[in-house]
């Protein structure tokens, strides 16, 4: 586990997610901001099992709280074929650095599992994000109606070996 303080002075840890997260990561995706609108089709019905958390590498970024703390953020990385399959930060959390800390705790976890490089299939309100955290631009997932409609940017993080 690792400790940090965000920029507004908040603990912040970042675990490995348990089955029981499962409820709440799920509700974390299905209430983004970023996903109301025109977007809202690829997140309606999503779900995040305890399976999934149990078979990819999913951590969760947790401020202390009085309730023992509260998922801010979490994101998954799939080792093969090595791509960051997920990551979200609660809207009232954004703009904190969380983002960031979730990216580089990836960044690390990629390096000790051997990665050189990690695709990232970006949504379009997220584009801006993968920019300003290091990520390259590769290409366009094209669309797959009906959940998806519309085109969307490919990123690759480069993973330099320490």
């Amino acid at each position: 586990m690792r400790t940090r303080t965000s920029p507004v002075s908040q603990p912040i840890t970042i675990r490995r997610a348990l089955a029981r997260d499962a409820k709440r990561l799920t509700r974390l995706v299905r209430g983004s901001g970023a996903y109301e609108g025109k977007y809202a089709s690829a997140v309606a019905g999503y779900r995040v099992g305890p399976d999934y958390i149990e078979t990819h590498r999913a951590f969760v970024a947790v401020g202390a709280d009085e309730h023992g703390g509260r998922v801010l953020g979490f994101y998954s990385l799939v080792l093969a074929p090595p791509e960051l399959d997920l990551l979200f930060v609660a809207d009232e959390a954004q703009g904190r650095g969380i983002g960031r800390l979730l990216v580089a705790h990836m960044q690390s976890e990629a390096r000790a599992a051997g990665l050189d490089r990690v695709k990232v299939v970006s949504h379009l309100p997220a584009e801006g994000f993968y920019h300003r955290v290091g990520a390259v631009r590769t290409g366009t997932a094209f669309a797959k109606p009906p959940a998806v409609p519309w085109d969307r940017p490919e990123f690759e993080f480069r993973i330099p070996s320490e």
